[in-house]
């Protein structure tokens, strides 16, 4: 079984959009762009449900995503500085 493929949503979009077309069909459609009719049909549904948040994509909005990597680049100094000063206290015990 070979990998997931992914498709961008420009190509998603322009995909529901060759179904406009008078006497195109789903299947016809599909076959053209080589992939199956089932997620063909899957995308015009969701881009006719919900025009503007159709394929938001997979993983985390942005915004979250940099306030997790803020909140880890936070805890790393603080070890980081932890470390240091250790290193420091150590250094000085031996002398």
């Amino acid at each position: 079984m070979g990998a997931r493929r992914k498709f961008s949503v420009e190509y998603k979009r322009e995909a529901v959009a060759m179904l406009a077309a008078p006497g195109v069909t789903v299947s016809q459609v599909a076959a053209e762009l080589g992939i199956g009719a089932n997620v063909l049909g899957r995308w015009r549904r969701k881009l006719r449900q919900e025009p503007t948040r159709a394929f938001p994509g997979q993983g985390r909005p942005r915004d979250e995503e940099i306030g997790q990597l803020k909140r880890e680049l936070a805890r790393v100094t603080k070890e980081r500085d932890f470390l240091r000063a250790a290193a420091v206290f150590f250094a000085n015990a031996s002398r």
